[in-house]
């Protein structure tokens, strides 16, 4: 009778712990770029990580290359489920994050440290409401955006003229505005395009030289942060998967995203240092253009700041919204190159 109980006891406890043990969360994580990118090792620390604090509630896996999203259905991919969670930049969809646009114009973001931080500071203040349909998880940006050509030195606006340079949404709009004509390619297609002529060169930050390997055909880069301007990269989550996580999982998630981007803010400027020496390597020049040549690219890029002005006009916003939003931008790249200088951040320019 002793053993009887004792088995059954046993056997009571067994199932009641097997069926207490809830199957852990998958989440699915899409991202476009190739595996060995820095962009693909990074998120894929996010996830181990995340799933080691989670403790077996949630388990990440993260799908790269675009296996199954490329970057101009991302958004519209997490939106409705096909990813519970993606990463991929606002220019690939024009129009659909109109306010946070900002961060692709060209007001001078010397680093992509400082943009990463600033892009994050303006969504957690302004909060916009193209991305109610998400939980937005974090943002980060490229780094400083540069004129790389395969042949022709570009020294002055007017060396630019007729060029076809790679650039996508507002960042399009840039190389038009300099002289050029901007064709829409996505970043894994670039190096077959310069290969076959498609395009002569890019808007594209130095890390690309490397992280695409397009530094082996790229042979002129010219430089000037006085412009700068970045590609701003978004990590979001589907919002229905996002409320069916239990409170717990929902606090580790942001709470680790947080701090999450001083890592990745780290890590661009660490490879657009690398983009850069790997440029220099293989024997690629740098030109840096003159202050009145700077000031010249400055004026000729004003319109593209007019034109998000007007679009957000057209959108319902008013002027004192707007000009809060600029002037808010412009305030904070101010802080945080103080912060990048006072915490000797690595960067590939001098300012």
């Amino acid at each position: 009778m002793f053993k009887k109980s004792l088995v059954f006891v046993f056997v009571s406890v067994f199932f009641s712990f097997s069926y207490g043990q809830a199957a852990p969360i998958n989440l699915k994580f899409a991202n476009y770029f190739p595996p060995t990118h820095m962009n693909s090792v990074m998120m894929g620390k996010y996830c181990d990580e995340l799933s080691k604090m989670l403790s077996g509630k949630v388990e990440l896996t993260q799908y790269t290359g675009s296996t199954l999203l490329a970057a101009p259905k991302m958004a519209a991919g997490v939106a409705t489920g096909i990813a519970d969670i993606g990463l991929s930049n606002l220019s690939y969809t024009r129009g659909r994050f109109p306010v946070m646009e900002i961060m692709e114009l060209p007001l001078g973001f010397p680093s992509s440290w400082i943009a990463s931080h600033v892009a994050n500071d303006f969504y957690n203040k302004f909060k916009p409401k193209e991305f109610d349909t998400y939980q937005v998880l974090m943002l980060s940006t490229s780094p400083i955006n540069v004129v790389q050509t395969l042949n022709k030195p570009v020294r002055s606006l007017e060396d630019l003229r007729g060029l076809k340079l790679r650039g996508t949404g507002r960042l399009g709009d840039i190389v038009k505005a300099l002289g050029a004509t901007p064709i829409p390619i996505e970043t894994p297609d670039l190096y077959d395009s310069l290969k076959r002529g498609v395009i002569e060169g890019a808007l594209l930050p130095m890390e690309t030289l490397k992280g695409f390997k397009t530094g082996e055909v790229i042979k002129f880069v010219t430089a000037s942060w006085k412009i700068g301007s970045a590609y701003c990269f978004y990590v979001v989550m589907n919002k229905q998967k996002w409320n069916s996580l239990p409170p717990d999982v929902k606090k580790t998630i942001t709470n680790f995203s947080q701090e999450f981007v001083e890592k990745w803010a780290v890590e661009w400027n660490n490879i657009d240092i690398g983009g850069k020496d790997f440029f220099v390597k293989q024997g690629g020049q740098i030109i840096e253009i003159t202050e009145a040549e700077s000031n010249k690219w400055i004026k000729a890029t004003t319109p593209v700041i007019d034109d998000y002005r007007k679009d957000l006009l057209a959108k319902g916003h008013n002027v004192g919204e707007i000009e809060d939003y600029l002037k808010f931008v412009k305030e904070r790249i101010e802080y945080w190159k103080a912060q990048e200088k006072a915490r000797h951040i690595p960067t590939t320019y001098k300012y």
